[in-house]
């Protein structure tokens, strides 16, 4: 057990979230360049070369320059396994960044330093607040003309509503950035040389207290900000403190620039210092330790047509306790099965490696046949575990969807089925026609572009949207309640889901209330269960 132990204490799970564009993906791969996973880092924008960001695998977010997808990469640094979940920077894919921290231990938080927090950092900070994880603060670009830094650390506090603790200080921005000051060893650390795909380069260290040797490195004036910002950052910034940090109430933030690798290592050390081994998650309300349990597992992910050429699903999963042995058999708590899981990996992008084991923390894919869910359990036979289900957030956009080609029809309903059970959009039928007249429900409105574009390039069908004025989706939560009996508005539309609950639609958010004051002991939820 001592090995287990060992293994699951050395794990470091999290998630790296972003605005598009603040050099999330950049960020990333130094993380990978510095863990040896990669010897070059590739270009993030996709167009410009042949070679794409290593996290980002589907064509669509090779062509578009985004992620649209959440991606899982592992690295060995400093004695740590770590686990990070690249996701989606853009607010329409903001549920499948949830399901991904529902996998993490903690966040990182990328910030551009000349954008500060934009709508979409709010955004995903609200998500983060909602698993109530502790959230680090990388402000990336500082190689680039910057914000004021004092203000960038009011605008997190204002905007987000979390106390900021600097770890880190910038010297300069753009051309003049010179480095950055360590607080906590008081030493300055200048760089040069260093290339934009590589980590080689010359980090020089300088005590604080060596006046002369600071000033000959960022010259007199820089010298001067300096030594006054840390004057008035020592009096105004809050405390560093380990347990407000670990209940999310507290950021620590660090300055640097992912693309020219200033400041990268130093914020990947502190990190891996600050947050947490493996977390104890929640089954049936008791608190499933890492170490003292056997194998279990969630799953938080599932990915269809990763590889075109085997037109395969991927199911992840977050392993929340013990160790996974290749050979083991497992029971899919949903079903009462028991089974072995098919062909276990560790997927980098597009690369993939079996694994004969992996350990509580680790994230592992693997082969689904068709019967996996977000938010299922699985554990050892003999065990009585089931995690928390994954809440799925209400659609905003509604379409009808048809096929162009009629005798399409059987790959048609294939692929929006096999793309719904992913999480990506949501589907509906009408409520008396059945699959005859789809209806697909999603977040933001890029998910349309999406599905349009995987139906077309991975199961060959044309279809056409048809735009739905809804703007309002309630689950029906009272279970004696029989749709047909439901007194509506003249907006509201019937219609059931995949897993035939009924539901209404409404264009008025007015509507909702008149319905629940029509129709006594009616229950509705804006959230339903995936």
């Amino acid at each position: 057990m001592s090995n287990i132990a060992e293994e699951i204490n050395k794990r470091r799970t999290f998630a790296i979230i972003s605005h598009p564009d603040a050099g999330k993906t950049t960020l990333t791969e130094k993380f990978l360049l510095y863990g040896g996973a990669i010897n070059l880092a590739g270009s993030v924008k996709g167009k410009a070369t042949a070679r794409h960001a290593v996290s980002d695998w589907m064509e669509i977010e090779k062509e578009r320059g985004i992620s649209v997808t959440s991606s899982v990469l592992q690295f060995n640094y400093g004695g740590y396994c770590i686990n990070i979940l690249d996701t989606p920077g853009h607010q329409d894919f903001s549920e499948d960044t949830y399901r991904t921290l529902m996998a993490a231990d903690s966040a990182v938080m990328v910030i551009d330093g000349a954008k500060g927090v934009e709508p979409q950092t709010r955004k995903l900070f609200k998500v983060c607040g909602m698993r109530g994880i502790p959230i680090f603060t990388f402000i990336n670009k500082m190689d680039r003309d910057a914000n004021d830094t004092f203000e960038l650390l009011d605008e997190i506090e204002k905007e987000l509503g979390i106390a900021t603790c600097p770890v880190n200080w910038p010297i300069g921005c753009g051309k003049s950035f010179k480095g950055v000051y360590d607080r906590h060893k008081q030493t300055v650390i200048t760089y040069s040389d260093t290339e934009k795909g590589t980590k080689e380069g010359e980090t020089t260290v300088i005590p604080i207290s060596d006046e002369a040797a600071v000033e000959a490195a960022v010259g007199t004036e820089r010298k001067q900000v300096l030594f006054d910002e840390i004057e008035l950052l020592d009096g105004a910034s809050a405390e560093y403190d380990i347990d407000e940090i670990r209940r999310g109430k507290l950021t620590p933030v660090f300055f640097g620039s992912a693309l020219t690798n200033f400041g990268v290592e130093i914020f990947l050390q502190y990190f891996l210092q600050m947050t947490t081994t493996p977390l104890a998650r929640m089954s049936q309300g008791s608190l499933i330790d890492p170490v003292d349990n056997e194998f279990s597992a969630f799953v938080f992910k599932i990915q269809a047509n990763m590889n075109k050429a085997h037109r395969d699903r991927i199911a992840f999963m977050r392993i929340c306790s013990g160790k996974y042995s290749a050979d083991m058999d497992v029971k899919h708590v949903q079903s009462g099965k028991v089974m072995r899981l098919s062909r276990p990996q560790q997927i980098m992008a597009d690369e993939r490696k079996i694994l004969d084991e992996a350990y509580g923390g680790d994230i592992i894919g693997v082969f689904d046949p068709g019967i996996f869910s977000i938010g299922d359990t699985l554990c050892v036979p003999k065990a009585d575990i089931k995690y928390e289900g994954i809440p799925t957030f209400a659609p905003e956009h509604f379409a009808r969807v048809r096929q162009i080609d009629t005798m399409k029809r059987k790959q048609f309903v294939k692929g929006i089925t096999q793309i719904a059970q992913e999480g990506a959009i949501q589907i509906f039928q009408e409520y008396n026609t059945g699959m005859e007249e789809i209806i697909v429900g999603v977040v933001g409105v890029l998910q349309f572009e999406v599905l349009k574009y995987r139906l077309e390039n991975e199961y060959n069908v044309d279809i056409k949207l048809e735009p739905l004025p809804y703007e309002h989706i309630r689950w029906i939560v009272s279970s004696e309640t029989e749709l047909d009996k439901i007194v509506g508005t003249s907006d509201m539309k019937k219609i059931k889901d995949l897993k035939d609950r009924p539901l209404l639609l409404f264009i008025n958010e007015w509507s909702v209330g008149m319905t629940l004051d029509r129709n006594k002991g009616l229950e509705l939820s804006e959230f339903g269960t995936a």
